[in-house]
């Protein structure tokens, strides 16, 4: 995972407008909110998804990059007051106390053009085709029917009690379809896989990346600001609908390695080769932040 991490994080800094060009506040505010944090579960994703299709690392540094940067963007939106309103991010002032509101609203625009340009820029498959099919993968991810959408659900449903199926429907796209894209980035970057190979991996990413958000309701219910990075019980300040507050902190950790078992069981067709996005799964369930 550090290796991977560093792999990302040097790719996210070539990738980035030194800080000293102009506009210079812009990009040294679009550098602070992209570089320097988080856990980059999502260029994991990418990169041991690519193991199973023989990806080379220099193809995945670029997918991972781009997928990190429209991830960074919808955080620094995500945290402006108009959002969720908060004012810490990976363990230090979001981008709008950090610069300015109008500031932020810029970098995360820019952060997610800069991940299209990179896209469309490098070499990251065989044929233009399905280079083609990354770029829209992204796009439609990234979008109205994928995490946008989600969040546009998140915030529709403030003070509202929702059902599992809801709250589930809202997280396939607010958190999952990144998630999703993620893997199937990487599987796309190397070799032809299986229409069978590429259900599989897809069933994993949709049944880890419900657990992943399961985790992060547990987390902020029960975890502190200093460890989280972030503002802890923000959801019930809020009053927003979670798996905790359906389900209780007990219920909610049950639910999420039985998710993790499920996507578990979409890897058995890959035998050996979906080890590593195996150990990931348990990582995503484990993890204390």
């Amino acid at each position: 995972m550090r290796q991977t991490q560093t792999r990302v994080e040097a790719s996210l800094a070539s990738a980035l407008p030194d800080a000293k060009l102009a506009p210079e506040r812009l990009h040294d505010a679009m550098r602070y909110a992209a570089l320097g944090g988080g856990k980059r579960v999502r260029a994991l994703l990418l990169y041991a998804a690519g193991e199973v299709s023989d990806a080379a690392l220099e193809r995945l540094d670029i997918a991972a990059a781009a997928l990190e940067l429209v991830h960074a963007y919808s955080l620094v939106h995500d945290d402006l007051p108009c959002m969720d309103d908060d004012v810490l991010r990976r363990g230090k002032p979001t981008c709008h106390i950090q610069y300015d509101q109008a500031t932020a609203l810029l970098v995360g625009d820019s952060l997610h053009s800069l991940a299209f340009a990179l896209m469309a820029d490098f070499v990251l498959a065989d044929d233009a085709t399905r280079q083609l099919q990354m770029v829209a993968t992204l796009a439609q991810a990234a979008g109205s029917r994928g995490m946008t959408g989600g969040q546009a659900i998140d915030l529709a449903s403030v003070d509202k009690t929702l059902s599992l199926p809801e709250l589930e429907f809202m997280h396939i796209h607010k958190t999952g379809a990144l998630i999703r894209a993620a893997v199937r980035l990487g599987a796309m970057a190397g070799n032809p896989l299986s229409d069978d190979a590429l259900k599989s991996l897809d069933q994993f990413a949709k049944w880890i990346g419900l657990a992943f958000q399961v985790i992060d309701d547990v987390l902020d219910a029960e975890g502190n600001t200093a460890t989280l990075g972030k503002t802890a019980g923000k959801d019930a300040e809020n009053n927003k609908p979670t798996y905790v507050s359906i389900m209780g902190v007990s219920g909610a950790r049950d639910f999420a390695h039985d998710l993790q078992q499920r996507a578990v069981d979409a890897l058995s067709a890959l035998g050996g080769r979906g080890g590593r996005l195996r150990s990931i799964g348990r990582y995503i369930i484990e993890r204390g932040y």
